[in-house]
């Protein structure tokens, strides 16, 4: 019996519409006060140094191709966001060819090459190689849920390679890294240091150890055995992608690690056949796709066209495939502009402590003993002991995630935070947007400071009703006021200051 994917197409389409969705609706709510002319970091400053390191806008543009090389205004930065989410709803809702898709990929990618360290993360990228891929899985112009060309297999059969260098790169990243992984301990720290726990992040941290300790051994077999099999006969596909989903869906409730989670369950989809999901959809979606597959008009320009895509992908992933190989494996980078074929990985180290910075504003005019402050909250990160971590994923909150990579770095290497403690010394909106409160709504600060501290999981049940015990560890900026010459200094050296 022939193996038909009308289906596939179907979940793979509709799960893309969403998760595109998601990220063109946080670049709508984020990008201007993150990469606008009054952000933390301008889009037209970053296009500025790389043109004069690159030597010309066109070497820039091939190295970083992106609209905003000639656009960047924040109504552009607005325009290329709410049209990439319209366009998503769109595909949500069923309705998808080719030329849409492309210019999803085509605005997505625009936003990841201004974004900068806030749009450096893998799923960024494998967004970008997952669109990509879907462009060639329909027609040119037929936008029907169930259109009159079936799916390439050989698109499927790339969609089923992308799993496997997802997976399997995760794990070897692991296998190679940080030793607790490889003694099984890696579960003892990780739901309390991952980036942005979830509220049930705790209850997963306080299970028996020797339940963390299945819990390594499950996350091997699903990233090192099952993606070993995503190429085999029916059955083993089968499971191999059961697998794969199930570690998804396991992630998923125990943190929040943005859209990545949901955008690593669609490739895997590829796994299964029009056999399988007749068994689990709605029958009448079943009978539409039975349909549309007994009048199926052969198209030989689809055909051409998904082999030669293969064959391009075929030649870009001979280095992806030898880092993969290679016991000097990087994690989440690409090899090509476009970011085609990438190479990916997660949390190859996990941290045994929990390190948080926050910064606090006082409106005292001294910054001794005596001067009360107040923090400004994050929309997730921990703060207060006695919060529950909330449940963002698959939003993404920019700010956040790069607080929680900062804490375990120096202001140096984050120069940014400078400018935000600037902007909070203004009670900038747009920065202050990205706080879950300001606690000097009346008028700005006269000074603001950011403190490190060490969390820890407060025991479930103790008697203060506390979700965190923290300890705090010393300033990591110290207290700053507009009349700060040295800071005015270094903002207008960074050009974030006229």
């Amino acid at each position: 019996m022939r193996l038909t994917y009308w289906l596939t197409r179907f979940m793979i389409l509709r799960l893309l519409g969403v998760i595109y969705a998601i990220a063109f609706l946080v670049a709508i709510n984020q990008l201007l006060p993150l990469i606008g002319s009054n952000g933390l970091l301008p889009v037209g400053i970053y296009f500025k140094q790389v043109r004069e390191a690159l030597g010309s806008t066109s070497a820039g543009f091939i190295r970083l191709p992106s609209l905003f090389w000639f656009f960047q205004s924040d109504t552009a930065l607005l325009t290329v966001a709410w049209t990439g989410f319209i366009l998503s709803l769109i595909v949500t809702a069923g309705f998808a060819n080719a030329p849409i898709l492309t210019v999803l990929w085509l605005l997505d990618m625009s936003i990841v090459h201004a974004g900068q360290e806030w749009y450096g993360y893998g799923w960024e990228i494998q967004l970008l190689e997952t669109g990509f891929l879907a462009i060639f899985l329909c027609p040119l112009i037929d936008m029907r849920p169930f259109p009159g060309r079936a799916p390439p297999l050989p698109i499927i059969v790339l969609f089923r390679w992308l799993i496997f260098r997802i997976m399997l790169g995760a794990g070897l990243i692991k296998l190679r890294g940080d030793k607790i992984w490889r003694n099984g301990t890696a579960l003892y720290y990780h739901f309390e240091t991952q980036p942005l726990p979830g509220p049930f992040s705790r209850w997963f941290n306080f299970l028996p150890r020797a339940v963390l300790k299945i819990g390594v051994w499950f996350n091997f077999l699903a990233e090192l055995a099952a993606p070993l099999f995503v190429f085999w006969p029916r059955l083993a596909r089968h499971i191999a992608a059961s697998v794969i989903i199930l570690f998804q869906l396991i992630l998923i409730i125990s943190g929040n690690l943005s859209f990545f989670n949901w955008l690593t369950i669609l490739p895997a989809l590829a796994g299964f056949d029009d056999g399988f999901w007749s068994k689990v959809l709605p029958q009448k979606l079943v009978r539409k796709a039975e349909t549309a597959a007994a009048n199926e008009q052969p198209s030989r320009p689809m055909f051409i066209t998904a082999w030669a895509v293969t064959i391009v992908i075929g030649l870009l992933s001979i280095q992806p495939a030898f880092n993969i190989l290679s016991p000097r494996q990087i994690m989440n980078g690409s090899f090509d502009p476009f970011e085609l074929v990438n190479t990916y990985g997660a949390f190859g180290t996990v941290g045994q402590e929990r390190l948080n910075v926050v910064f606090e504003g006082t409106s005292n005019d001294t910054t001794n003993n005596n001067a009360q402050w107040k923090p400004y909250l994050y929309k997730a990160l921990p703060v207060m002991p006695d919060k529950r971590p909330p449940q963002i994923a698959p939003y993404q909150l920019h700010l956040d995630w790069q607080m929680w990579f900062a804490a375990m770095d120096t202001p140096d290497d984050y120069p940014w935070t400078l400018n935000l403690v600037w902007k909070l010394l203004h009670n900038d909106r747009g920065t202050l947007s990205l706080f879950a409160n300001n606690p000097f709504p009346e008028k700005p600060p006269k000074y603001i400071r950011a403190v490190l501290y060490r969390y820890s999981f407060a025991a479930p049940g103790n008697p203060d009703g506390l979700w965190w015990i923290r300890e705090r560890l010393g300033e990591w900026i110290p207290a700053m006021s507009v009349n700060d010459v040295l800071l005015k200094d270094y903002l207008q050296r960074n050009e974030w200051l006229p």
